[in-house]
């Protein structure tokens, strides 16, 4: 068992919860009048947008816990494709660090999650 990609997948599945989690909380809770897919506008994005901003907020946690599972695969068995999966993986999270660090000026914690997640597989991969 590789325990970096081991600790790394635990970390992703956490900061996909926590992720959806807080933004139901913190953001959408306040454009649903009911149901689950917020419908109220938030000027200036029309209630069409506010929905697929909601999708596509959710699917960031979908795509983190892909790679979750694709990490629990690899710590447990290295086959041919391990290198490339673990540099997409490490391009991902890491990549996915640096937008919300840049574009939150550091504000949204969910940079240092990602950063984790690149730093565990890459540590991962150095051993």
């Amino acid at each position: 068992m590789q325990t970096y990609l081991f600790v790394a997948a635990i970390v992703a599945v956490i900061v996909g919860i926590v992720h959806s989690t807080l933004g139901e909380i913190l953001i959408f809770k306040k454009l649903r009048t009911s149901g689950v897919v917020p419908t109220e506008p938030a000027p200036p994005l029309q209630a069409r947008n506010v929905r697929i901003l909601w999708a596509t907020w959710h699917l960031a946690s979908v795509f983190g816990w892909a790679f979750a599972g694709i990490l629990f695969t690899l710590a447990q068995d290295s086959g041919p494709v391990h290198i490339a999966a673990l540099n997409a993986t490490i391009f991902a999270f890491l990549g996915g660090s640096l937008l919300v660090l840049i574009g939150t000026k550091g504000r949204h914690p969910g940079w240092l999650g990602l950063l984790a997640v690149a730093a565990l597989v890459f540590l991962s991969s150095a051993t």
